[in-house]
């Protein structure tokens, strides 16, 4: 079991509260951050401007991902191309269709030209991984983020899915790949294990890996003291 020093993927905080952002850059092990527009809800943001801008400025030296999040082709190109001028650590990131099903895979292939840097969410099948990076190679440095918890919460097995994003995305000078929607500190293991780029997490994940390692007989014994301790701030009682 590696320790995090060992790690090879990128391991960024997925979420929106200043706080934790705040909290969790100056870990030296987080490299970046994630956001998207239910998080921005989560954390009340509302002026989307002024809390992009104050947030980048308080982690300017950490990669930073930034949704648009109108429904229609032609604002999210405007709104990428407002997001891209907050800061040289902004990524945009747009999601694979609209809300209607429309592909935004010549968008991103037009914007990547341009120079502007994009995480491309929200991918869930081979075809629409194989269609994006296609459209992001050869442009400016860019992400395809694919959502293996998800896959996982509907029962499927996520791990071929990411294998191949992993291997297409590694035969690109420019694309990498995100392992999202994360659900446990062994998604984590597992995605350094099958050399993914990045994962991103929520903080209460990345927060665990600082236990990486632990011996099982440890953890057993704090789970029994956990039992213990709880019984008695509960005030149980039983006749014998």
């Amino acid at each position: 079991m590696p320790a995090i020093a060992d790690l090879k993927v990128k391991l960024y905080t997925d979420g929106a509260e200043k706080a934790s952002i705040v909290e969790m850059g100056k870990k030296p092990w987080i490299q970046g951050f994630t956001t998207n527009p239910s998080l921005l809800k989560k954390a009340g943001v509302s002026d989307y401007g002024a809390y992009a801008k104050d947030l980048v400025a308080a982690v300017p030296d950490h990669h930073i991902s930034f949704e648009v999040f109108s429904d229609d082709l032609k604002e999210m190109e405007a709104q990428a191309r407002v997001i891209a001028t907050w800061g040289k650590n902004v990524y945009v990131k747009l999601p694979v269709t609209n809300s209607k099903g429309e592909p935004l895979y010549d968008l991103i292939h037009k914007l990547s030209r341009e120079g502007v840097k994009i995480n491309f969410t929200a991918l869930y099948t081979v075809e629409q991984i194989k269609a994006s990076v296609e459209a992001l190679k050869g442009g400016a440095p860019s992400i395809v983020s694919v959502f293996a918890g998800r896959l996982g919460d509907a029962g499927h097995d996520y791990m071929p899915v990411m294998t191949y994003a992993v291997g297409l995305a590694r035969g690109t000078d420019t694309v990498e790949v995100i392992w999202a929607s994360t659900r446990e500190v062994w998604n984590v293991i597992e995605a350094d294990r099958i050399g993914c780029h990045i994962i991103t997490a929520p903080a209460d994940i990345l927060k665990k890996l600082e236990g990486l390692g632990r011996a099982p007989e440890d953890i057993s014994l704090d789970t029994v003291k956990g039992f213990v301790a709880d019984a008695q701030a509960a005030g149980l009682t039983l006749d014998v």
